[in-house]
């Protein structure tokens, strides 16, 4: 039997070494083209609700809508099956976020201005926080953090709408930018770091980060310039 420092068991770990970062250069490389293509379809799904002047489906049905077709992605992540899941929770999204753009464009002053800021901020904050990300550090003390921090602001978002609070929605919306600033260091920290695994999974929370932190931006970014 070899010692734990013998040649074989040396040998056996630089052969392991490339095959888990080409494993993990996979995992990394397939959710980031899955999301680009989710992104693209979710703008799709988006313009089409806005050209055809969709109604949105309010809190609830976007809520059911969201969480059963998250159900459904994670119950067929290791399946093609799950792709479909994919592109159908991030074509949902899509179309709920039409009526939104389309109400910061009709009725909140410079509106134009507003959704290309919080566009640009976002896609900004994603690269860079992505590329700090990929420099092989972990984040994965954040998980925690970001479970409890997530679901408080999840539940005071809903207070925040249902009793009508303004200042607390605005509060929650700033708390979602920081938040899902961290999602998106932690999520890929843990691709890069081989923690995840499963691309599928990556991209709908780095897509889930995406696009909480521009609706955010949008709802912060209105009312600073909504007198």
């Amino acid at each position: 039997m070899d010692r734990p420092n013998s040649p074989g068991h040396l040998q056996a770990a630089v052969a392991r070494a490339p095959a888990s970062a080409l494993a993990t250069n996979k995992v990394l490389r397939n959710t980031y083209l899955l999301l680009a293509a989710t992104l693209a379809f979710s703008a799709v799904t988006s313009g089409v609700a806005m050209a055809l002047n969709l109604p949105h489906p309010g809190l609830i049905l976007t809520l059911a809508g969201y969480f059963g077709l998250l159900f459904g992605v994670h119950k067929t992540a290791n399946s093609a099956t799950g792709l479909l899941f994919v592109f159908a929770l991030t074509g949902f999204m899509g179309y709920t976020l039409g009526p939104i753009v389309s109400a910061y464009l009709q009725f909140v002053p410079n509106g134009h201005t507003v959704v290309m800021n919080a566009f640009g901020i976002t896609a900004l904050t994603f690269v860079g926080l992505s590329a700090y990300a990929e420099s092989g550090r972990s984040f994965s003390f954040l998980g925690g953090f970001l479970f409890v921090g997530i679901l408080t602001a999840f539940v005071l978002g809903l207070v925040a709408v249902f009793f009508e609070i303004p200042a607390l929605s605005l509060a929650v919306s700033a708390m979602f930018v920081l938040l899902m600033a961290g999602l998106i260091l932690y999520q890929t920290g843990e691709i890069v770091n081989g923690g995840e695994t499963n691309y599928i999974l990556a991209t709908v929370t780095l897509y889930v980060s995406v696009f909480n932190l521009f609706t955010s931006l949008l709802h912060l970014l209105g009312m600073a310039g909504d007198e």
